[in-house]
């Protein structure tokens, strides 16, 4: 981490160069107008040393032209290894004790929780408006990491009324993720049942899933696929009829939705990748890092949606 020489935006993950972002963010500066502008990526390790998510959020405080950063797979770690070198935390970040977006405002350093509004954008993009109250069907995501209490505190929101799942089921291979998500469930009293399982094996989702109504929403919030090869599940698990299958991920060998392709013609299965969620948890990012508006949908948002898949390739 060297000090920075112009204005410039960071990305905290495991494989940032790897990311589409470091092609698609130049292009969208340009087009926002955000001014000449670097990308630099902050690769490390999944549970990193505290010592070493400390190190990194002293950089960004101090160094002056670090404008703010994104976080992904350590937005759990970053914020308990660092939640003191923060002057302010927004009630999303306090509540689900996690950052996805650290920032700067008249010289305060700010930390912000992002994926309950991109999480929530992206989930109510493709499931079918009345999902959950037509078929009174579960979510069951297989992770307990930030993504994961995100999108299940959107999902259990009062505003949605009777489009709320049925059940929340949620898989992780260690134990204490699972207390840190029951904890915050407990907290929100929304009165839908939140069950958590430890799976250190890809058969013990298997199992979970066989008990699943048709219709459940079913999600790899692992970063299997991505950050690391492989999927939560063997290809012996079997798909609820009528389910929709996401996956977090958006690149990578995306094992999940192969092994859920085999099987949608049989099943009838929805299936949906981590693209549109990248969009929105980029973008919520950025609007808050350099102070601005951008659209979380219609016209202005499909030509930045546009640009991406431009960059990338998408859909070519």
């Amino acid at each position: 981490m060297k000090p920075a020489e112009k204005a410039t935006f960071w990305f905290i993950g495991v494989t940032t160069g790897q990311s589409s972002i470091m092609r698609v963010f130049p292009e969208w500066a340009r087009h926002l107008g955000l001014g000449d502008v670097d990308m630099r990526g902050i690769d490390l390790v999944p549970h990193d040393r505290p010592e070493r998510y400390r190190e990194v959020v002293s950089f960004l405080k101090s160094d002056p032209l670090s404008r703010g950063a994104l976080v992904t797979t350590h937005k759990l770690d970053l914020f308990a290894a660092a939640r003191d070198m923060f002057d302010e935390i927004d009630p999303h970040a306090a509540l689900m004790e996690e950052t996805s977006c650290l920032s700067k405002r008249d010289g305060r350093f700010l930390c912000h929780a992002k994926d309950p509004i991109s999480s929530g954008l992206a989930i109510d993009g493709f499931v079918p408006k009345g999902h959950f109250a037509r078929t009174r069907a579960e979510v069951f995501s297989m992770g307990a990491g930030g993504s994961t209490i995100a999108l299940t505190w959107h999902l259990t929101q009062a505003a949605r009324g009777r489009d709320r799942p049925s059940r929340i089921l949620v898989s992780n291979r260690s134990q204490a993720r699972l207390d840190h998500l029951a904890a915050i469930h407990r907290s929100l009293g929304h009165g839908i049942p939140v069950e958590c399982i430890l799976a250190p094996h890809p058969g013990d989702n298997d199992a979970v899933m066989a008990g699943l109504s048709p219709g459940a929403l079913v999600i790899n919030a692992t970063g299997l696929g991505k950050d690391a090869p492989g999927s939560p599940i063997t290809d012996a698990a079997r798909f609820p009829q009528g389910a929709i299958a996401w996956d977090l991920n958006y690149r990578g060998d995306l094992v999940f939705l192969d092994q859920a392709r085999a099987q949608a013609p049989l099943r009838q299965l929805q299936i949906e990748d981590g693209w549109t969620y990248f969009i929105h948890g980029w973008t919520q990012v950025i609007a808050q890092v350099f102070h601005a508006d951008i659209p979380v949908r219609g016209p202005a948002f499909d030509r930045i949606a546009a640009i991406a898949a431009r960059v990338t390739g998408r859909g070519a």
